[in-house]
């Protein structure tokens, strides 16, 4: 008995002696792995953009006109802008805007809809542009679904449709209405379409 008692003991030794610190630690368990902070933060909201006080007057102008209802004010407010594109044909753009309010798109509505949500950025040429709807200031690389937010991504969706996002997957820019507006204050274009940048 007192045998098998020294041989435990002797057996224990040795074996808290193979774990001394001085012998090669275990290595550690590895656990699940973990995400970069960068993929664990909530995504940041985009910076508000400002307009000029130059942008923010036209930006009046254009919306006193569009509540108005008024068509040939707003062209004629139009045709005072340097360069101010409504339609690739040239046509007048009282005319294009008639045309398109008979087909059932009121431009006066469009304008006051546009206006309501916050402006994107974006420069062109060397000028800075505020572009409403704020998507369609993005670049068209940049377009593509998959590089938006789910909120991004649910708007795109709800002002161009399927469709929209099938032409934008094809490479072609943001292709519902939208206007835009110079930091200077030039009212620069309110198209259908990518036109108003080519």
């Amino acid at each position: 008995m007192r045998c098998a008692s020294f041989t435990l003991a002797a057996c224990l030794a040795l074996l808290l002696a193979a774990c001394a610190p001085g012998e090669q630690a275990a290595a550690p368990v590895a656990g699940p792995p973990v995400p970069s902070d960068s993929l664990t933060r909530p995504p940041l909201a985009p910076e508000p953009v400002s307009l000029t006080p130059e942008a923010e007057a036209m930006k009046a102008a254009i919306l006193r006109e569009a509540e108005r209802g008024a068509l040939r004010s707003l062209a004629r407010l139009a045709g005072e802008q340097e360069g101010f594109m409504s339609n690739v044909g040239g046509r007048d753009h009282f005319e294009f805007w008639d045309l398109l309010r008979r087909t059932g798109v009121d431009p006066n509505r469009k304008l006051r809809d546009l206006f309501e949500g916050p402006p994107g950025k974006r420069e062109i040429d060397g000028e800075i542009w505020f572009v409403w709807p704020d998507i369609a200031a993005k670049d068209v690389r940049d377009l593509i679904p998959e590089k938006l937010t789910f909120v991004e991504r649910r708007r795109l969706r709800e002002l161009i449709g399927e469709d929209g996002i099938d032409r934008i997957r094809a490479g072609e820019g943001y292709p519902g209405m939208r206007t835009a507006i110079s930091a200077e204050g030039r009212w620069v274009y309110f198209v259908l379409g990518q036109d108003g940048e080519e």
